[in-house]
């Protein structure tokens, strides 16, 4: 029921996205008077719509998108008359073409002559067009500030929450003890669980040397394998010393994303984990925190045909282990905010992850509109800041105003780069379907 709750949930966050994305568009194009006839969260068939005014907003069938239709989106022809559009009879992309501009003109009513997009100055399409990618731009950053000014982030304490029963190994990494309550071959009794260590323990010190951080803990104890401490701990309130033996293990190494590497380590080990508590930051880490994520999630923009190609031939095909940071769909995304839901960690825990999701999809759609390609809001951006750069050139050398960019004669590369995402999209939903990435 819980992972049901979580993926509703985040189904409505990403509803919610998207329709203020197509929002960040609308206000602005209604605030500039161009006349919008539609606003629609989804795409394919209508569940639903009402008229408002003069646009019809509604509810589609996929929801993987969402759309706001303005009228004069497509310039005319160079030589054709304002409010029409010539026939092709030749050429597959020029009849496309022609057909484009000949629906564009059809959406034109008598009084429109003034509210077209392609008329409006170059900075006002510009306003327009990223006002949905800024609206998520904002999302993120609110859902940022509440995951690390709100909550925090999670920190590991001295407290043990989990003692764990066995030693792991490279052939068992996770050494989960059998139905008789044996260690697997190759694996003994963890020596906390040997020592008596209980989850709630919280360690003062070993062999006299206090500690302020898990992890100053962890290098020490690792560097100690097969030698006998003195634990020093508080119970209830109570302090006692327990002699763990600490044992030399050898496991796999993982990677800052928990994959395997294929290498193996050797180091001291006791089996505990600390406890976790939350510890909020200062606003001025929202933008820092920002910009981390940024980055990240630029290189992932630039390694996607890369990350895809190796979902296909590793994953689908080979049948290997699905990479944790590999390309995810919103079925993929909304399917782990149910998998975050019903985790057996603390509410505030779910909360952190949850939002550090929404935060992070939105930041990543901010990035990936960016693009300066058709038909993504960068590529009408680009479009229009081409124009403004064209016309200033044609002023600085006193000749006569070139018009609007005929972004129309784009329109083959447009459907060419849709049916490309069109195609990503399927097979990113395919293996979240199939070979879904699990948080476990």
């Amino acid at each position: 029921m819980l992972e049901v709750i979580g993926i509703v949930l985040f189904a409505v966050v990403i509803a919610g996205s998207i329709a203020l994305h197509e929002l960040g568009h609308l206000i602005p194009a209604k605030a500039f008077g161009v006349r919008v006839t539609e606003y629609m969260i989804g795409f394919g068939p209508t569940l639903w719509s009402k008229v408002k005014g003069e646009t019809r907003y509604g509810l589609k069938g996929i929801p993987l998108g969402g759309y706001i239709r303005m009228i004069g989106m497509l310039p005319p022809a160079k030589g054709d008359a304002e409010g029409t559009a010539r026939r092709m009879s030749t050429g597959r992309f020029a009849v496309m073409v022609a057909d484009a501009r000949r629906a564009s003109v059809e959406e034109i009513e008598p009084g429109d002559e003034n509210r077209l997009f392609y008329k409006l100055p170059v900075r006002k399409r510009v306003i327009i067009m990223l006002g949905g990618p800024m609206m998520n731009l904002l999302l993120a950053f609110v859902f940022f500030a509440i995951l690390l000014v709100g909550i925090g982030l999670p920190q590991p304490t001295l407290t043990v929450s989990r003692v764990v029963e066995c030693t792991p190994s490279v052939e068992q990494p996770l050494a989960v003890p059998l139905p008789s309550g044996q260690c697997p071959t190759g694996s003994t009794v963890g020596p906390a669980q040997a020592a008596g260590l209980i989850p709630g323990d919280t360690i003062i010190s070993v062999n006299g040397v206090a500690f302020d951080s898990w992890d100053a803990l962890t290098e020490w104890i690792r560097a100690r394998g097969d030698q006998s401490v003195t634990v020093k701990i508080s119970r209830d309130g109570q302090e006692q010393d327990l002699v763990v033996n600490v044992a030399t293990v050898q496991r796999p190494e993982y990677d800052a994303n928990s994959v395997a590497t294929g290498a193996t380590i050797t180091s001291g080990f006791i089996g505990v984990s600390p406890g976790v508590e939350y510890v909020s930051e200062g606003w001025a880490s929202v933008p820092a925190y920002m910009w981390d994520i940024t980055v990240a999630s630029v290189k992932g923009l630039i390694s996607l045909p890369i990350r895809l190609y190796e979902l296909v031939t590793e994953t689908l095909i080979g049948g290997q282990e699905r990479a944790i940071d590999g390309p995810v769909s919103v079925v993929g995304v909304t399917r782990i905010g149910g998998e975050v839901a019903a985790m057996d960690q603390p509410i505030v825990a779910k909360a952190a992850t949850f939002l550090g999701l929404a935060a992070s999809l939105n930041l990543f759609l901010f990035l990936f509109n960016l693009i300066p390609v058709l038909p993504l809001d960068g590529g009408h951006v680009a479009g229009a800041l081409y124009e403004g750069a064209r016309r200033k050139v044609a002023r600085l050398r006193g000749r006569a105003d070139p018009g609007p960019v005929d972004v129309a004669r784009l329109l083959p590369v447009a459907y060419v780069v849709a049916g490309i995402l069109l195609a990503m999209g399927v097979i990113v939903i395919w293996a979240d379907l199939v070979r879904p990435i699990s948080l476990g």
